[in-house]
């Protein structure tokens, strides 16, 4: 009964409960609670058998208890009986219930920041957004939509930013299109009207120079009978209907008028012509050669005692491109004149119509605005000189 006692004692429980030894007649035989010695729960122990081994919830003096009752196999009829508070169950639940409460409230907390700093961060770039894209609407062209944050909603931003700039460019591209068009129709049409007011008989022409030439050859004078073959051939080709005409029929006009220039001056300066075969047979504008040539001798060789040189050249650039150079070794153009020319060959579409409509675009700036309204801006006349040095002349056009 000691051992039986002793082992009762030390058996680790919550510290109300009370653990009995009963033997087979229900009596307590041993108890860590002294008071309760000997003491039966007849009540209790009448209850289902079921019920008392997993354990059934009474109350004992006014006190909520579990009561579990369960045979010992070493002997027969004894048991062991268990009677623990219910809140002492329950003590250790305590704490992690109260950790759980202040767990889930924070999570609730938390949950309810993180959706807010979502949603604003969401909607406010998205707000903002629809807001620029209305100004946009309005065809506020100078707007860009604001860049508020570096997410999906920020590449957004940058997409329509790009895309609006694309436009953009798009639109001017059509305005400058549909200028070029504009100014090339009205220089025809103003070719044509000019062609109409100065129109003379070719065929007259033709024969009075002919005429000239018969009379050249004979009083002997072989000069005038071929100063006039070449104006015959230089005024047949100039009066050509054909915008674009064969490089070998430009060539030939300039090897023409260098033939005058050679009569006519004695032989003063040398010229030549050094163009590629594979130029011949393609299109160039008609009469963009010569005028360049006509300037190099009246504005550079001229005034020059002798020894000027004046070359013509035609090839074919690494774009495929077709570059004419007409170089002279005259006198040059001074720098404040040069950059006077260079700022009309600049000059912006809507100040080169201007000055066509105008009738005051010659020389270069006529060759020039020629080829830009018939190729574009990529083409067109530039011009490089120095004083003593001579000047060279840069024409180039798409081949055709």
């Amino acid at each position: 009964m000691e051992k039986m006692q002793e082992l009762v004692e030390n058996t680790e429980l919550t510290p109300h409960s009370t653990l009995y030894i009963l033997n087979s007649e229900n009596e307590v035989v041993a108890s860590n609670n002294e008071h309760f010695r000997s003491i039966l729960f007849e009540d209790i122990l009448s209850v289902d058998k079921i019920s008392l081994t997993n354990g059934l919830k009474t109350n004992i003096n006014g006190n909520d208890v579990i009561v579990q009752k369960k045979g010992l196999e070493q002997a027969e009829g004894w048991s062991i009986v268990s009677i623990i508070p219910v809140h002492e169950l329950t003590t250790d639940m305590n704490d992690i219930k109260r950790i759980s409460i202040v767990a889930g409230i924070g999570i609730i907390l938390s949950m309810i920041i993180l959706g807010y700093l979502l949603l604003n961060n969401l909607t406010r770039p998205v707000m903002g957004l629809v807001a620029d894209m209305r100004k946009i609407g309005e065809r506020d062209m100078g707007f860009r939509v604001k860049v508020r944050s570096t997410n999906e909603v920020g590449v957004l931003a940058y997409a329509i930013n790009s895309m609006i700039d694309k436009m953009e460019e798009m639109t001017r591209n059509m305005f400058n299109t549909q200028a070029r068009l504009y100014e090339s129709e009205l220089s025809k049409k103003q070719a044509e009207f000019s062609a109409l007011q100065n129109q003379i008989n070719p065929h007259f022409l033709y024969n009075t120079l002919n005429c000239i030439s018969s009379i050249g050859l004979e009083y002997g004078s072989k000069e005038i009978a071929q100063i006039t073959s070449c104006m015959s051939k230089i005024f047949r080709y100039s009066i050509k209907n054909d915008d674009l005409v064969l490089i070998s029929e430009e060539i030939e006009s300039i090897k023409a008028y260098m033939n005058i220039i050679s009569i006519r001056y004695e032989d003063k300066f040398s010229m030549e012509v050094n163009v590629d075969e594979t130029l011949l047979e393609m299109k160039t504008p008609k009469m963009i050669l010569q005028p360049i040539v006509e300037n190099s001798v009246y504005h550079g060789l001229e005034s020059m005692d002798a020894g000027g040189h004046l070359s013509v050249n035609g090839s074919i650039d690494a774009n495929g491109d077709i570059c004419f150079r007409v170089s002279d070794s005259g006198r040059g153009i001074c720098e404040e004149l040069l950059e006077t020319i260079k700022a009309k060959l600049n000059r912006e579409d809507s100040e080169r119509a201007e000055n066509s409509v105008a009738g005051k675009s010659i020389g270069l700036s006529n060759i020039n605005n020629r080829i830009k309204l018939l190729f574009g801006e990529d083409y067109g006349v530039e011009i490089e000189s120095r004083i003593g040095q001579g000047t060279t002349v840069f024409v180039k056009i798409p081949s055709l």
